[in-house]
């Protein structure tokens, strides 16, 4: 019996641990980067069609979130980290990486900039969203594999 739950024991920690590593890779990081920013991307969607009302807190979050994330998203491609399965990443970020840093950042300007105008109203949310919309899909449509 003893036996048995230390055999378990050490599967499980064994498994935490190969965990807590695949959380470190760069695929597994910037997948939760853009997890949140489609996340994000969905909330001012949601109050622009005015599925959800307007809320200052939500547009400001979200915004930030987007920058933030722009800003720190390319370093998430170090050499190497094209191959595997679970990337949506196009063999031509490494190709191009300058283009690609360069479209991240305008991605994240673009936030800051509807940010420093914060939106006051759901209409507001629709126009900012035709500012950054633009530069996120255009990243998307060099960068990354369509499923």
């Amino acid at each position: 019996m003893k036996f048995r739950t230390l055999a378990v024991a050490a599967a499980l920690a064994a498994l935490g641990a190969g965990a807590v590593v695949a959380a470190d890779e760069p695929q597994v990081v910037r997948q939760e980067m853009m997890k949140k920013v489609g996340g994000a991307m969905g909330a001012l969607a949601g109050i622009a069609k005015g599925e959800k009302p307007y809320d200052a807190e939500i547009v400001k979050a979200s915004l930030t979130t987007m920058s933030e994330v722009a800003k720190a998203f390319p370093d998430q491609f170090p050499v190497g980290s094209e191959a595997g399965s679970e990337t949506e990443a196009k063999a031509a970020i490494w190709e191009s990486m300058d283009d690609f840093k360069a479209k991240s950042l305008k991605f994240g300007a673009d936030a800051e900039t509807v940010l420093a105008g914060m939106p006051a109203d759901q209409a507001a949310v629709g126009a900012a969203l035709g500012t950054i919309s633009p530069s996120c899909g255009g990243c998307h449509e060099v960068y990354r594999v369509k499923n």
